[in-house]
C-alpha cells in the first residue's frame, strides 16, 4: 500500500449535512448569535446619559411654562388673582367654550391660517428659485449672493421691522417714491396700513424676507446631492428643464422640502414681533393674529385664563402641523 493510500485510509470521512428545509428550526450558531445580539452591552445607557443635560434644560425651560399654561386655561385668572387678592377659580371648559363660540376668534384663526399659508408658499417658491439660480451663476456671484443672504438672515427682527416701516412709510417711504415715478401713478402719501389686507401683505413680505435665506441655503445644500448622471439621462430621454426638475430634482429634494415647509408653517403661525412692532405695540383688530390676539387678551384685557386658552389652541394647531410632518417623514422612510 502506498503512502497516499495509507493517508486516505486514515483520514476520517467528512459528511456534509443537507441544508435545512424551510420548516427546520435555527441552528445552534444562529441561536447563539440571536442570544448575543439580544444582550445589551455596557454602553447602552451612554446616549441617554449624554442627552440628560439637554433634556433637563428642555423640561425646565418648556415643561413648566406649558404646564402652567394648561392650568391657567382652565381657571378664572385676572388682576385680583394676579395680585393675590383672590384665589384662582377653576371654571372647567368655560374659557374654551367662550372663545370657540366667539366669531372674532374664528376670524383671527382664519386670518392667521391665510397669513401663514401665503408666507410659506411665497417663501418656498422664492427659496427654490433662488437656490436653482445659484447653481447656474459664476462662483463669485454665488459667494456674493450667499453673503447677502446670511447678512439678511442674521439681522435682528426689530431692525428688519424698522427698515420695512421706513420703506413703506406714507410720507417718507422709498417704495412710494419709486412707484410714484411710474407714469400715471400717484403714490406719495399712500398709507399701506390703512387697510388690513395691504398691511398684512407688507408684514408677510417682512416675514418672507427673513425666512428665505434659510430656505435657500438648505435647498442649495440639497441640490448638491442630486446626481448629475440622472439629470443627463433625463435630458437624453428628451426631458426639458421642467421635466428634469419635476422627475429628478424634486423627488430627491422631497424630504428637505417637507422639513422646510413644516418648519415654515410653525414659524409663520407663531409670528409675533413683526406684527406687534409694525403696529407700534397696538395691533388693530384687522391685524390680529393668534399670537397677538392671545397677548392682548392676557396682558391688555388682563384676562389671563382666556389668553392661555387661546395660546393652548394655538399649540394644538402647531402640533397638527408637526403630526403631518412626522407622517410624511415616516412615509418617505418606508419608501426608501
Amino acid at each position: 500500500m502506498s503512502a497516499a493510500e495509507t493517508t486516505t485510509a486514515k483520514a476520517p470521512a467528512v459528511r456534509h449535512a443537507p441544508p435545512p428545509g424551510p420548516g427546520a428550526g435555527p441552528t445552534a450558531g444562529q441561536q447563539s448569535g440571536r442570544q448575543d445580539g439580544g444582550r445589551r452591552g455596557p454602553g447602552t445607557g451612554v446616549p441617554w446619559l449624554l442627552l440628560a443635560p439637554c433634556l433637563t434644560v428642555l423640561v425646565l425651560v418648556l415643561g413648566y411654562p406649558l404646564v402652567r399654561l394648561v392650568a391657567l386655561s382652565f381657571q378664572k385668572f385676572g388682576q385680583p388673582q394676579l395680585w393675590g387678592f383672590q384665589e384662582a377659580e377653576n371654571v372647567g371648559l368655560e374659557n374654551f367654550t367662550r372663545i370657540l363660540g366667539d366669531g372674532e376668534f374664528w376670524a383671527v384663526v382664519l386670518r392667521t391660517v391665510v397669513f401663514a399659508g401665503g408666507a410659506v408658499i411665497l417663501t418656498m417658491v422664492l427659496g427654490m428659485l433662488i437656490a436653482l439660480l445659484l447653481q447656474r451663476v459664476s462662483p463669485w456671484v454665488k459667494a456674493l449672493i450667499s453673503i447677502v443672504l446670511v447678512a439678511s438672515w442674521g439681522m435682528p427682527i426689530i431692525v428688519a421691522t424698522a427698515i420695512f416701516k421706513w420703506l413703506f412709510d406714507a410720507d417718507y417711504g422709498v417704495l412710494n417714491w419709486l412707484i410714484d415715478k411710474l407714469p400715471g401713478v400717484e403714490m406719495i402719501g399712500h398709507n399701506w396700513f390703512a387697510s388690513g389686507p395691504q398691511g398684512l401683505a407688507v408684514i408677510m413680505l417682512l416675514v418672507v424676507w427673513g425666512a428665505v435665506p434659510f430656505v435657500v441655503i438648505t435647498l442649495s445644500a440639497g441640490l448638491t446631492q442630486v446626481p448629475k448622471e440622472l439629470e443627463e439621462a433625463a435630458r437624453l430621454d428628451g426631458a426639458g428643464a421642467w421635466g428634469v426638475f419635476r422627475f429628478v430634482t424634486l423627488p430627491i429634494l422631497k424630504p428637505i422640502i417637507v422639513m422646510l415647509t413644516t418648519l415654515s408653517v410653525i414659524w409663520d403661525m407663531g409670528v409675533f414681533p413683526q406684527v406687534y412692532v409694525m403696529r407700534n405695540g397696538h395691533p388693530e383688530p384687522e391685524f390680529q393674529v393668534l399670537t397677538t390676539y392671545s397677548f392682548d387678551k392676557a396682558f391688555v384685557v388682563n384676562d389671563y385664563g382666556t389668553g392661555s386658552a387661546i395660546a393652548l389652541v394655538t399649540v394644538f394647531l402647531l402640533l397638527g402641523a408637526v403630526a403631518v410632518y412626522m407622517r410624511q417623514m415616516l412615509k418617505i422612510g418606508e419608501v426608501e
